[in-house]
Order: structure tokens, then sequence, then C-alpha cells
């Protein structure tokens, strides 16, 4: 098992740093899993997609209060943390009050505000318009600062299987920047730098409904989120809302969600205008090159 793994380790960090490379998944007559660069018979080409998935429907919602003179739009945001958002009218016919352009607005955590207030210009006529709400977390007007973080787990030395612009899953604006750290189920996992805890999951066992699988989403003063994914069933420790410093305990590492073995994948992300991206970032010393995977756990 543990031979497996060390080889697609070393198979991952090679798609990293060769585009051309394919890596195919071999399953024998006794259910045991192969990766292998070579396209052995019965073999199939493995596609891996570590795309992050979080649902902010129930969280930040348009709402709309009828009343004698009209109606009122509204946006709520549940979150622990600001939100952007963008409200355009579009088919607007027979109100008054409705904006030629977009409305943007980044509302604080935990914040409603009334938007627009329309009034029909025919009163025996109803209002008709359609509303498109746009959102994205964070504050786009921080700026971040430099900061280079500590390994964020305990134990080790693990290696590092796919750095930034890795060409097998770190190609999309959100991921750019990710690293991906090859380490045993149930290494201890610390947040890397302080700040707010503003969204976790925490249930999902296995590839489940969320690539992402479990994870912790952490805000911090510069409006920059550190976040961790494929943690744990079960092991997330802070909750939405909690304030935590560096090094406190989060969870505990996982293979959660869209992962193909056991390992860390985190990323720094910052909202760049309706829309959140990951950025660069140092680790304030670097990942050994080569795994242990007897260490971790404690």
């Amino acid at each position: 098992m543990l031979g497996r793994s060390f080889l697609f380790c070393a198979l991952l960090l090679a798609a990293a740093q060769a585009s051309a490379l394919t890596i195919y998944k071999y399953v024998d007559k006794h259910g045991t899993v192969t990766y292998s660069d070579k396209a052995v018979p019965g073999a199939q080409v493995f596609v891996f997609r570590d795309r992050m998935v979080e649902k902010l429907d129930n969280l930040v919602k348009l709402e709309t209060k009828k009343h004698s003179a009209g109606e009122t739009l509204l946006v709520r945001n549940d979150l622990y943390a600001p939100v952007e958002i963008e409200l355009r009218l579009d088919k607007v016919s027979n109100a008054v009050g409705a904006p030629d352009e977009p409305i943007r607005w980044v509302l604080p955590p935990r914040t409603k505000i009334r938007l627009v207030t329309l009034a029909p210009q025919d009163a025996g006529k109803p209002l008709r318009y359609k509303p498109r709400l746009r959102y994205a977390m964070g504050d786009p007007r921080l700026q971040p600062l430099v900061y280079r973080y500590p390994l964020p787990w305990r134990g080790g030395p693990f290696k590092l299987t796919q750095g930034a612009n890795g060409r097998y899953s770190h190609y999309t604006p959100k991921g750019r920047y990710a690293m991906d750290i090859a380490m045993p189920e149930g290494t201890p996992i610390l947040a890397s730098r302080g700040g707010m805890v503003v969204k976790t999951e925490n249930h999902q066992s296995g590839r489940g409904n969320n690539p992402s699988g479990n994870f912790v989403r952490i805000l911090h003063d510069d409006g920059t989120m550190g976040v961790y994914l494929h943690l744990m069933r079960g092991s997330v420790s802070v909750r939405e809302g909690q304030r935590i410093a560096s090094g406190t305990p989060i969870a505990r590492s996982g293979n959660t969600g869209n992962s193909t073995g056991p390992h860390l994948h985190f990323v720094v992300q910052r909202n760049v205008g309706l829309a959140l991206e990951s950025i660069p970032f140092n680790f304030a010393q670097p990942v050994d090159s080569l795994p242990n995977f007897a260490v971790g756990g404690e």
C-alpha cells in the first residue's frame, strides 16, 4: 500500500513538471489499483479534477420586500466574511427607480442592505424585471501583505507532489498557486495563519458530492484566505465564526473529495473583483523532498 502511494506521489510530481505526461489507472482482478505512466492493457486514462466547490446560495440571498409603494430589493450576507455583490436588473418594464447600470457593493459580515426600491409607473399594471445577482466572498479593495506561511501540519517530512502551475490539476484561476503535500490520513493540520474561520465542511465521506472534500477556509486580516482541502471526515475542530491564531489545530488530513491519494491541498486566495483567485505564496521553510508515511497522526 505504501509502495503504491509512493509511486503515485512520484507520478504526480512528474505530472506537475511535464505537461505531456499521461497517467493511467489500472485495477487488477483482485481489486488492486495501480497508477502508471505506461498504457498497459485494460488501463484507463486517469483524469484528475481538484476543483473547489463552495455553495453560498443559502448564505448570500437576494430578498424581495413587497409593500404598497412597490418592491424593495435587499441582499443578506450570512457569512462571517465580507461579500462583494453585483445586482443587475434585466427586462425591466413599468418600473420607476430601476438603475441603468449594475449596482456593486461590499457587504460586511452578517449584514443586510437595501439596494433599490422600485415603483410601478402605471399603478394598474404589475412591475416586471429580472434580477441577476453575482457575488464573491472577500473584499477586493484590500491588498495582500507579505507573509511567509509556516508549514500547516505537524509531522513529516512530507513530499510536495504538485506545486504552483502544475499542469495536472493546478491550472485554474482558483487553484493555480496551490500546493499538494502527500501525507498519511490523520496527520494534524494547523492554521498556517491566524484569522476568522468563515467556511467549513466536515461530513463528507470518500469522494462524496464536493470535489474539495472536507475543508476549512480562514479569512486573514489583509483579505486573503487560506484554504485547507481533502480533510478527514469528522476531524474539523474549529467552527465558522471562530477567530483563531496561527498554529491552532484545525483538522486532520484525509483523502476526501476528488483526491487521488492522502494529501493536503493548501491554497491562498483573494477576491480580485467578483471572482476568487489563488495568489502566489511562500512557505517559511522548504518542504522536504522525501516522503515519510510513518510520521503523523499524533
